[in-house]
Order: C-alpha cells, then structure tokens, then sequence
C-alpha cells in the first residue's frame, strides 16, 4: 500500500511529460493557435503545481529534509524551463525569479539575464502603471487576469499579451505567474527586404544611406556611418565658428537627434549651477509639446546629467530602471518614460573642466544604445567641448579687447576752451589682437595737455605697454607741462616695467593760449609729427624725431614750438595711416597732404570723417593695421 502514492505520483508525471512533448511538437506547426497552446500549457502547469503542493507533505515525511522529492522537484522545474510558452515568475517586489528558455528566446537574452531584474526594465516606459495595476489587482483578488503591454526586447518593441496568475506554494511568499504571448514586432511587421532596427542603431536618415551604399556588411556599414556623422560634426562647428554658442549647441542637437534617432536634452554649466539649454526630438507637434515639457525640467541633483557632470563619466543605462534620472514634469510625471527606455549620458568636456552634458534617449523601436553609441557621442561630446571652450575663449578676449581700447581710446575728450578737437580710431579688418594705438587729452598747469601713440606689435602685451605710456604721460603732465620732461618720464617709466621688449613711439603737446594765439609745444619720441593746414590749403609735415619709449634710458624727445592762428590745424596721426595700401601696394602717406589740403578751412569733426572714407577708399577696406587721427583746430580764444 505504501507503494501505491509513488505509483500514482510515477504514473501522474508520465502523463505530464507524454503530454509536455505533445504540446511542444504542436508548437512548432505553423498552424497551431497560440491561444490554444497558452492555455494548455498553463493547464498542465496548474496541473503539475498542484501535483508538487499535495506532494509536499508526503515526500517531506519520508525524508526530513525532503530529499525524497527532489527528482521530482527537478523534473517539474525542467518542465517550467522547457515549456514552449514563454514564463516569467515574479515575487512581491516585481522582480524576476524565474524565467524559462522560451521567455528569454522572446527577450533575444542568454539564460538567466532576466534572473534578479525587475519586470518593469522589460517594458516599455509608457505600460509600466497600467501593469503593475493589473499585477496589484491578481494579488488582491487572487483571480487571474490579462493585460497588454509592449516587451523591451533586443530586437525593438514586441506587442505582448500577458496572462497572469497566483502562485500559491506552502512555506514561499505569493508569487505571480506571467504567460506571454507575442501579438507582433516591428520586425513581423516590415516589408521584405526592409532594413531591421537594430542595423540602424548607429544612425539613420542620409547616414543610414550612405553605409547601405558602400557596403552590405553591418559592421563596416556602422563605422562608416560613425565616421560620416564625425565628419558632419566636425564640418557644422567650422561652418558656425562665428555663430553664437547658442547656435552651436542647438544646431548640433537637432544634427545627433536626426542621425541618431534619438532625442538630446543639452546641458550646460554656466555661471552656477547645470543649466537646462536645449531639447532636440522629431519634428512633430506633439513632440514639440514633450520637448517643452522637458526644457522646463531643471537638471538638479539626482539627474542623470548632473550626476555626469559631477563624475565627469558617462552614463549607458540600455534598459533604465530608473523612471526618476531626468526627473519630473510640472506634473509631477516622470520624464524619462515619456521618452523611452534607453538613456545614454555623456559630460561635455574639454579635457580641464566640464562645460555640460548630452543626455540622448531612444525608444525601443529606434533600438538601445551600445557601447559604440557611448563612444561616438563621446568624440562628439569633445568636439563639441573644444568649440565652445574656443568660443568662450575668444569671447573673453574680445571683451578684453574691447575693455582695454576703451581706456586706451577714451570715447568722449575733454573740452579745452576756444579748441575744437575731434578723434578716430579705425581697427584692422584682418585679426583680432588688442591693437596698441591711444590718444588722449588732458588738463596740465597752466594749459591743456594731448597726447597720440602706437606701441610696436600687437596682443596682451602691447595693451599693456600702450596703457603704462598713456597713463604715465597723462600723470606727469599734471605737475609738469613741458611736453619733452613729461616723454622722460614716462621712458623711466616703461624701463622699470617688463613689456615683451615692446616699445612706444609718441607725441605729446601743451596747449596755451598766448596774446590771442594759440601757442603748440610739441615733443615727439620716435613718433611722426603732426600735419599742419592752413585754412587757405597750406600744408607743412612737421617733423618728429626722438627716439621711441622704452629703448634707451637717457633718449632726448625732439621738441618744437609753434603758433596757431584760428582756424590753423594739427593733424595728428599713427603709423596705421600712413601704412595704409591700396589694392595695387601704394601707401596713402604718399597722398596725404594733398588729401588734407583739400579739407582745407572745415571743421575738426568733417576733417577726421572726410579723412576716415579717404583711408577706407584708398585701402579697398582692407586694414593690416589700426590707425588713429586726431585733428585740434584753432579757434577764436575764449574770454578771460
């Protein structure tokens, strides 16, 4: 008699397995309903559950430990993993227990991937609450139910239903059976002969064309379209080198959201904390609608992107778990499963610091990224990094340039009674360099003081002297009105200081007015002497002479004395002018004087503007190099 429950329990899983190797033969006819095959399958399943529960007992009293079940204890779980319907269990928490062969088949995953996962890595984003309600409800009820959902498998998305169901094993916490069965994938879906996603991972659109022009091989057609997309890159930031870091950011989105059927959320980090830039996905309106969304979306701590630019590394999560890494809309939604399941986040860097992060994102159609989407994106990530650090670069300078010609070239001059002067500086139109001409006029004892110079070469450098001679001059000129004593001072000045063995050539001159005249004293230290006109045409090139600033600690300025009647001019001026070329390698100095002559008796303002389209005429509008003019013009002296 105690032979008999081993005899039926014998005769109870032949049955099982006679019937187990029907259903897998019926499963590989074409023909044959999977609904069908799915409740069989779960019938004999129960069947078999039941079979091991009312077992358990028995077995156990033959063997305390329960050793005496264990053949059949193997059998049944063979009979799980080589069921021909794809199985998941699946504990309180939603994590995988158990998958068998044909649930990690459908996945596209080697056995035991799915082990220790939790359900909802493996479906898409957007089905996540509507099955955990379905999963809730099983569980409450104890009754089962079906639901539909979109599987994340390594091939794209599968349409799945799922049935599920209580598993109620004595001593083990409730766990739920899920059944799935397949209702359709891209790739049963697509014409013959249509390219599958998982060729187009690395790229779409013209680079998905070109790599299936050059070659069949899905290997080198990925590189090629790598490199073209490199290439694209490479040529948009040299094409937009002018443009605006805005532009580039922007332009270069919309490029990687095209080629890499993806959407990109750009990053950057700017005076505080990361910044939220930009959000490039498909042209559609309601992709529009999600992209401003997820512009509004702060990258804060926790982020994904934030996270990255912490660490400096990059970030490849093919299935992501984490609803929360882009955090949330002003909804309260999740942003990330609005997007799609596969998330790759790379730090936009330069090699010295961290100026952002590129977050991309694909559906489960567009395929998930891979370690070579990780490492394109990184060398476009530093592509992208050099431009803007170049950008910002030259942005500085340009302010510093600008900030160092403004002190250099003061933008409004002082008034000196019964004297018109006005002044011009042209920059060059080849090269941004700090030019290193200034002009200036200022009070002295007794009289008014003006100043013009031009230091010899360009850059940093040469601001720097130009400044250290305008502001020595102007400085000494207020205990000291002598032109050619204030020229030594400042050449003391210049040789105490390092320049980059610059030099500066300069004319500085009081003004005084003496018995209705207005009386010029003129030192000149290296530089060009002024031009002076009469009012009838005249015109005489004063000589300058002198030696330059900074050279020789004991030069000797050359000095002059003269008087101006009204309606006499100087016209000062740098050696840009007289430099200046013409298409055909003539020099405007040599049309100088005519050129003032015929600006004879106007006013200081018109002589600088007419002289300003003479150099501009005369170069074709091409400057090699900055010039200055300054023109005073005597006039009737003032009442005392």
């Amino acid at each position: 008699m105690a032979d008999i429950p081993g005899k039926a329990a014998s005769g109870a899983i032949a049955g099982l397995q006679s019937r187990s190797a029907a259903l897998r033969k019926a499963a590989a006819n074409p023909r044959a309903a999977d609904r069908a095959l799915l409740d069989a399958a779960l019938t004999e399943l129960d069947a078999a559950i039941e079979s091991l529960v009312a077992g358990s007992g028995a077995l156990a009293g033959k063997d305390g430990n329960g050793a005496g079940g264990q053949p059949e204890r193997r059998l049944l779980q063979a009979i799980f993993g080589q069921t021909p319907v794809p199985l998941l269990v699946i504990d309180g928490e939603n994590i995988v227990r158990r998958a068998n062969l044909a649930a990690c088949e459908l996945l596209g995953v080697g056995p035991g991937y799915a082990t220790g996962r939790a359900l909802t890595s493996m479906i898409e984003p957007a089905g996540h609450a509507p099955l955990r309600s379905q999963l809730a409800a099983v569980r409450r009820s104890r009754a089962a139910a079906s639901a539909s959902c979109s599987l994340l498998a390594a091939d794209g998305e599968i349409t799945c239903s799922v049935d599920i169901r209580m598993l109620e094993i004595r001593g083990d916490d409730d766990r739920l059976l899920l059944a799935l069965r397949a209702g359709g994938t891209a790739a049963a879906n697509r014409a013959p002969g249509e390219t599958k996603p998982a060729d187009t991972r690395h790229g779409s659109g013209k680079q998905a064309r070109r790599g299936q022009q050059r070659t069949d091989d899905p290997q080198i057609a990925a590189q090629i379209r790598r490199t073209d997309l490199l290439a694209d890159t490479a040529r948009l930031l040299l094409e937009n080198a002018a443009a605006s870091e805005s532009v580039i950011l922007q332009r270069c989105a919309r490029l990687l959201a095209a080629e890499l059927n993806a959407w990109v959320i750009v990053d950057v980090v700017r005076r505080g904390p990361l910044q939220r830039h930009f959000v490039a996905g498909p042209e559609d309106p309601a992709s529009a609608r999600l992209a401003q969304l997820v512009s509004a979306v702060a990258p804060g701590p926790g982020s994904a992107p934030h996270e990255a630019v912490e660490s400096g590394s990059t970030r490849l999560v093919a299935h992501a778990e984490d609803e929360a890494a882009l955090g949330h809309d002003s909804a309260g939604t999740p942003v990330l499963p609005q997007l799609g399941p596969s998330l790759l986040v790379v730090p936009v860097a330069d090699g010295r610091r961290v100026l952002g992060a590129l977050t991309l994102v694909r559906s489960a159609q567009a395929g998930y990224f891979g370690l070579p989407d990780a490492g394109l994106v990184e060398q476009i990530a530093g592509l992208l990094a050099r431009a803007i650090s170049a950008r910002r670069l030259l942005t500085r300078q340009s302010e510093t340039a600008a900030a160092l010609r403004s002190s250099l070239l003061p933008p409004v001059l002082k008034v000196v009674p019964g004297v018109e002067i006005a002044a011009a500086h042209l920059a060059p139109t080849r090269g941004r360099e700090v030019g290193g001409d200034f002009y200036d006029v200022y009070p002295t004892p007794d009289g008014w003081g003006v100043a013009i110079g031009d230091v010899c070469g360009k850059g940093d450098d040469a601001a720097a002297a130009t400044a250290a001679a305008r502001h020595a001059i102007r400085v000494l000129s207020h205990w000291n009105p002598d032109p050619a004593q204030v020229l030594r001072g400042a050449n003391e000045i210049m040789l105490t200081e390092e320049f980059g063995s610059r030099f500066v050539t300069a004319d500085a001159a009081h003004l005084s007015w003496r018995d209705r005249r207005l009386r010029v004293v003129l030192g000149s230290a290296g530089h060009p002497g002024p031009v002076l006109l009469k009012p009838d045409g005249w015109v005489q090139a004063l000589a300058g002479g002198g030696v330059a600033l900074g050279i020789f600690p004991d030069p000797e300025p050359a000095t002059q004395e003269l008087e101006l009647d009204p309606g006499d001019v100087l016209f000062f001026f740098t050696d840009g002018l007289t430099g200046a070329r013409s298409p055909q390698q003539s020099y405007l100095e040599e049309i100088l004087t005519d050129a003032l002559a015929g600006l004879a008796g106007r006013h200081a303002a018109d002589i600088v503007s007419e002289m300003r389209k003479v150099v501009l005429d005369f170069s074709g509008g091409v400057l090699r190099d900055d010039l200055t003019m300054l023109a005073l013009r005597a006039g009737e002296p003032p009442v005392t």
